[in-house]
């Protein structure tokens, strides 16, 4: 029976058990979406990447345990870091991913990753009742990206207090919700958390694609486009962030858990019984 190269990896993480994990199933042919989700639901991570070489560069998908996603940058960068680990790109040569959100890349300065990805900028939004609801919180500004809404807390003791009501947040039209504010640590300059039960995750570890609306939100505000952010979920991570244009920059590194194979079970294909 065929096998599939796969590989555990905490992004956005300088040690093991920290950061965001990510499953890297490293594929050598096209497979159906409907046997990609189920392999995401049985790893049950908040994110799964499937990588397929495509021309001079390699396609990558993105699912959570219950959907496929347009855009992901832990996973990405846990992607590109067992490209690198495995050999299929040597000596950290840059990389070319082709995704539902167009061309990313993904180089290596110094010690960390950098992965080029889309900007999505907030524009400010009326907030639907059950979304404060389910937060308890009382933000000083709401806005909504093409993904997320996001929301501004008053403090960062207020944003790492927050216990949302999962069950009433599910049912807010949209991938996830960012809230953020400046950080009390002087070494960073904001910090965040994001919760995505519609998504099929509660709360997501730290969450790269988060940072595309984050970075230019903070950039107009702080007057800065390089900034240090920190993701304040209980696994925290460390996320550097640069705009560039309608671009952003970020920059993490990564740590590689468990490597093994997959069965391709009913060659990639799902059946009914």
């Amino acid at each position: 029976m065929p096998r599939i190269r796969c590989l555990q990896i905490d992004a956005f993480a300088s040690r093991p058990f920290s950061g965001n994990p990510a499953a890297v199933c490293l594929l050598d042919r096209q497979h159906d979406p409907e046997w990609m989700q189920s392999v995401a639901a049985e790893m049950n991570l908040s994110e799964t990447a499937f990588v397929r070489p495509v021309g001079e560069g390699f396609e990558l998908r993105w699912f959570t345990p219950a959907i496929e996603v347009d855009l992901c940058g832990h996973a990405t960068l846990a992607a590109a870091h067992a490209i690198w680990e495995e050999g299929i790109v040597q000596d950290h040569g840059s990389i070319r991913f082709h995704t539902k959100s167009g061309l990313l890349t993904a180089i290596v300065n110094v010690d960390f990753i950098e992965l080029d990805l889309p900007a999505t900028p907030a524009e400010k939004a009326a907030p639907p009742a059950e979304l404060i609801e389910s937060l308890g919180v009382r933000p000083l500004f709401v806005g909504r990206t093409k993904f997320d809404f996001i929301l501004v807390a008053e403090s960062e003791a207020e944003i790492r207090a927050l216990k949302p009501d999962f069950q009433k947040l599910k049912y807010v039209r949209t991938r996830g919700v960012i809230v953020t504010s400046v950080s009390d640590d002087p070494r960073f300059d904001f910090v965040s958390r994001f919760f995505a039960p519609a998504a099929g995750i509660d709360e997501d570890p730290v969450t790269g694609s988060a940072h595309c609306c984050l970075a230019p939100f903070w950039q107009h505000r702080l007057g800065k486009d390089k900034m240090n952010a920190y993701q304040a979920s209980a696994r925290g991570g460390v996320v550097q962030v640069r705009v560039a244009a309608d671009r952003v920059i970020l920059g993490g590194q990564a740590v590689t858990i468990w490597r093994g194979e997959l069965s391709d079970v009913a060659g990639g294909t799902t059946e009914s019984y």
